[in-house]
């Protein structure tokens, strides 16, 4: 493992702390060494108080705060002398352990301290780093890990297996005055981590990469590579069938659930070995990545039945700590199939990437403790405790706001401008992941690298390329809930006497045949959607009142209307909602180039500017209003609502 320190970027982080957020994110950028909020850091730094009298102060990572992209402001100052009283306690519960560190810091607006901040005040060093590195835990991680640690670390502190905390901090304030050494660069803690001091935040960080650098030495030394990846193609899978996968865990969870298949080389030749039942449900490598994890033998396995083996799982350990916990919900966030690939679940795009992220670390863990002899991961009682630990069951009781759409998928057609766009935006604003179509290409682009959109460049009059959206949407996300049909063109002004076939069939094929494909292709996704299917057509003001020289535009609007109708009526029996928005004049979008607009404003009599607020309300509409009703009519105030038409134009006289 190489460092990354750059003398030219260093002197950028100004003072102790500005070194300390520095070589944080240099180890927070290796995933091999710190996954989402794992790992922490910490300085000590003496400053004056309120009163100006000297005190030493711990600024350690402070909870909710990444590694990779930590400020000086997510580090959580805490008086030193506290700290280091509060490991001569002869015990501490754990919520007792946060109020206190709580109360001794300097600042109560700071995010709360690290669970191991006594352990970060106990140890001598100015500087301390922590990590969860994956070549230790492959190495600690087998029968005889213990062994193979004192024989890599002869000059380290090894210290055996505790929860993280204060049973952990009084550990090792009783081992390392026995068997630190002037050589001492750190603590090696067996299926943990490791904690490396010094200094300075250079000497501290490079003693880390000391330390991973053995390990790493070690397992090349003794083959611990893992086999060679297999190229081997999965058998294609239905996107419907992974829609009613998804629907099965998210009944289990009781809320909807984003779900992402993975079906890379890496992943397909993992879940194709013949051991995987036997190498893959021991557990994860490391408590701070607890991931409960199913191996499904067949696509359409009975999730139900996982459910039940896990809340029988729960409740044995319940009653062996005698105390009222709330069981997490018992879906399964890792799903490992031969035939479908590794598939991660998540209340979000974002839990679920980060599921994908951390197991696909455990797989180099397993398969490099495999070659050093086997994997054996820490006892079932042990990982309960940590996934049911007071900290985690505080959370659960503070709860959390769920935005509206948390776990449903959303798509969007005409999505690279205007009302597409923006209707695209309120959808991500509520919590949704979304799939937006066009035939710009700067669709893929549009969000810049989110994990909860996916652009594709798209033409909806391509049957073709509708089925590889969908496929896609089902891979990315694993189904959808929510349909927005918004991608429309108007053609040139003409008069029905000059109004060619070409251009009538060019219109009707974006704005009427390509949406029948889509709402045929998407309808038994819809009906896989945990809380039921629901469609949003961008309709027209034309439908009620057409205007001169738009026929085609007109009766394209006007049957697209007529056929969302029909939907609402033949899929209510799915729980289907279908609706219609009527907009009207809504100049930010692709559709009014300078030239319709100048074009249809003559058709008026009307100047440009009045033409912009020709309404009763005389108010310009913009995108966002028109997506501010799309989104809403997706969601429970909608949700007895079905074949309704709502106009969104500032009221029109023609159609009043």
């Amino acid at each position: 493992m190489q460092s990354l320190w750059n003398d030219a970027d260093a002197p950028r982080f100004e003072g102790p702390l500005g070194q300390r957020v520095y070589t944080s994110r240099l180890l927070g950028q290796d995933h091999s060494l710190v996954l989402h909020g794992g790992g922490n850091t910490s300085v000590k730094i003496r400053q004056a108080n309120l009163f100006r009298e000297p005190e030493d102060v711990l600024y350690v990572k402070g909870s909710g705060w990444d590694l990779e992209t930590i400020e000086a402001q997510g580090f959580a100052p805490v008086r030193l002398e506290h700290a280091r009283r509060l490991a001569t306690l002869e015990q501490l519960s754990d919520e007792q352990m946060v109020q206190q560190l709580r109360a001794a810091m300097t600042d109560p607006s700071a995010p709360t301290p690290s669970v191991e901040t006594i352990l970060h005040a106990l140890l001598p060093a100015r500087f301390v780093d922590h990590t969860h590195a994956d070549a230790l835990l492959a190495i600690t991680n087998t029968s005889d890990g213990e062994r193979r640690v004192r024989e890599i670390y002869g000059d380290s502190v090894v210290v055996p297996y505790i929860m993280p905390g204060f049973d952990l901090a009084r550990l090792v304030a009783e081992l390392l005055p026995k068997h630190q050494s002037p050589n001492t660069v750190g603590l090696v803690l067996l299926n943990h981590g490791f904690f490396s001091f010094g200094d300075s935040a250079r000497e501290s960080y490079e003693r880390m990469i000391e330390l991973v650098s053995r390990a790493e030495a070690y397992l090349a030394a003794h083959a611990a590579v893992g086999p060679p990846v297999r190229v081997t193609t999965p058998p294609p899978v239905e996107y419907v069938e992974l829609a009613a996968l998804r629907r099965q865990v998210s009944q289990v969870a009781g809320a909807p659930m984003i779900m992402t298949t993975h079906t890379g080389a890496r992943e397909t030749s993992f879940v194709q070995r013949d051991d995987l039942a036997v190498i893959t449900q021991q557990g994860p490598a490391t408590p701070d990545h607890v991931i409960r994890t199913k191996r499904l033998p067949q696509l359409g396995s009975d999730v139900a039945a996982y459910a039940e083996a896990y809340a029988a799982y729960f409740a044995e350990h319940a009653a062996q700590t005698k105390q009222p916990l709330k069981m997490l919900d018992p879906a399964p966030r890792v799903a490992l199939d031969p035939d479908i690939g590794l598939v991660t679940f998540g209340r979000t795009a974002q839990d679920a990437a980060i599921a994908f992220d951390v197991y696909s670390h455990t797989i180099d863990v397993i398969l490099r403790a495999e070659a050093l002899g086997g994997y054996l991961a820490l006892s079932a009682a042990e990982i309960f405790a940590v996934e049911y630990w007071d900290l985690e069951q505080a959370k659960l009781k503070r709860g959390s706001s769920t935005p509206t759409f948390a776990g449903e998928v959303a798509l969007v057609t005409g999505a690279a401008s205007g009302i597409g766009k923006a209707t695209v935006e309120a959808l991500l604003r509520r919590g949704a992941a979304v799939v937006g179509l066009d035939l710009n290409p700067g669709v893929k682009d549009l969000f810049g690298k989110r994990v909860d959109f996916l652009g594709l460049e798209t033409d909806v009059t391509r049957e073709q390329d509708i089925a590889q959206a969908l496929e896609s949407a089902g891979r990315a996300f694993g189904g959808l809930d929510m349909l927005v049909l918004n991608a429309g063109i108007f053609g040139a002004s003409r008069r029905i006497e000059s109004l060619g076939l070409q251009e009538w069939r060019t219109v009707m094929d974006v704005n009427l045949d390509a949406n029948l494909v889509l709402l045929r292709a998407a309808y038994p996704l819809l009906r896989c959607a945990p809380r039921n299917g629901r469609v949003v057509v961008i309709g027209s003001k034309n439908v009620p009142a057409p205007g001169p020289g738009a026929a085609a535009y007109s009766a394209s609007k006007a049957a697209l209307n007529q056929l969302a109708r029909v939907a609402a009526l033949e899929w209510g029996a799915d729980g289907i909602r279908v609706n219609v928005i009527h907009p009207n004049a809504v100049f930010d979008t692709s559709l009014w180039t300078e030239d319709v607009l100048r074009s249809r404003a003559a058709n008026y009599g009307l100047s440009v500017e009045d033409y912009r607020k020709n309404n009763v309300l005389r108010i310009e509409v913009t995108s966002r209003d028109v997506a501010e009703m799309a989104a809403e009519m997706c969601g429970p105030l909608f949700s007895r609502t079905t074949a309704a038409q709502v106009p969104v134009d500032g009221g029109n006289e023609r159609v009043i």
